[in-house]
């Protein structure tokens, strides 16, 4: 899931984790606008962060704005600035978030939820760059250099098709998309979160770290978490505290009562809907179907996103190992090794996969029956 150490590098070992943290990579090498989509509590902030540490504006300041916090009526001036006078309280001149983020980055939290007035005035900075303070009466200050990077947990394109978000703005800003997903597509994420946020919690309140029986894990691995790290982190704080006065390992009695009660999906009901990047996956390893046809011309005619042929690259390259090895995978010939690689380079579809290191040891050898447990879920979602 999308956590951070205080080294800024992702803790996760699913592959949908390792797509984003492929994006974050990517949007970090440009200056490009980049638009952070998911559920509230999947991380965007920390995407965002990622994205202006890994880039050459790391040494200037990020500044964050939460456009549902500031009332509309102060956003103006918080953007833009005010001078002396220009209402009641300003009593100086006043350097907006714009200004104080020249040569860095400036990051708009819930930007669908800014009114039409302030989409307004955003696009117009957007395509000018130049700054006019509230109340101001000389010329507009030009030259402002930031980057910018917007998050939301609204559908864009249906306010936008609703009216209640400006087209211009919204394909200003989608010019990067990165969308996280929660956390219940992701439960292999759980169990290095869980050991993560236990062990900073611990050294945070000057407590032992609390030992986690198999079953509370496998309680807390199967858990929807509609709330996703935020939540998790919440209740893992909890837990941590209340350890203080016991010895006992965390069992499924001291956990939530919505999640003590959790349960993987009865076998009677109906599994969820295969992805469309599985079955092409299937296709091709399966039914033996080139990745000419399965992948490459629909992804020509549009009818594949990026992001399916990441994730298809990605589900291979758990299977292969490597690039070689992939490309027999999706069933081509050595000669055409040089041209499929050219392919996902030119496209921004290779994946490229990092050793996780002592994180992934200590998962593998301290949670079996929870990789189990997770596994179990993964097929369910998948078959």
């Amino acid at each position: 899931m999308l956590v951070a150490d205080p080294q800024f590098e992702m803790i996760g070992v699913s592959a949908a984790t390792r797509i984003v943290v492929a994006e974050i990579e990517r949007a970090a090498r440009s200056d490009a606008k980049v638009l952070i989509t998911g559920k509230s509590g999947v991380g965007k902030e920390i995407a965002a962060r990622l994205i202006h540490r890994l880039s050459h504006r790391a040494n200037r300041p990020i500044v964050t704005i939460n456009c549902a916090a500031v009332p509309d009526s102060l956003l103006e001036s918080e953007l833009f600035g005010h001078a002396r006078g220009s209402f009641t309280d300003a009593h100086r001149d006043r350097v907006g978030r714009f200004e104080l983020a020249h040569h860095g980055t400036i990051f708009f939290d819930e930007v669908g939820e800014m009114s039409p007035r302030m989409q307004a005035l955003l696009l117009r900075f957007l395509e000018s760059g130049e700054i006019h303070r509230v109340g101001a009466t000389d010329a507009a200050r030009p030259g402002v250099d930031v980057r910018v990077i917007a998050a939301t947990n609204r559908n864009l394109a249906d306010r936008t098709a609703s009216g209640h978000f400006r087209e211009d703005l919204y394909y200003r800003l989608n010019v990067i998309n990165i969308n996280i997903p929660p956390l219940c597509q992701r439960p292999e994420d759980i169990p290095v979160l869980l050991r993560h946020f236990f062990a900073v919690y611990a050294r945070r309140h000057r407590v032992a770290q609390p030992d986690v029986s198999v079953e509370a894990l496998a309680k807390l691995v199967v858990y929807d978490w509609p709330g996703n790290v935020r939540e998790l982190k919440n209740v893992v704080e909890r837990l941590t505290l209340q350890a203080r006065a016991r010895c006992a390992p965390i069992s499924p009695s001291h956990l939530p009562s919505e999640i003590a009660m959790s349960a993987r999906p009865a076998p009677d009901q109906p599994p969820p809907a295969t992805s469309k990047a599985q079955v092409i996956f299937d296709r091709m390893v399966e039914g033996r179907e080139p990745f000419w046809s399965a992948v490459h011309s629909p992804f020509m005619t549009r009818d594949l996103t990026r992001t399916d042929v990441r994730e298809i690259v990605a589900r291979g390259f758990q299977t292969a190992g490597n690039y070689k090895s992939l490309a027999r995978l999706f069933n081509l010939p050595p000669l055409d090794y040089k041209r499929f690689m050219n392919f996902l380079r030119t496209h921004g579809c290779d994946i490229r996969f990092q050793p996780l290191g002592d994180v992934t040891r200590q998962y593998r050898s301290t949670y079996p029956a929870f990789r189990a447990e997770a596994a179990d879920r993964r097929r369910a979602r998948e078959s």
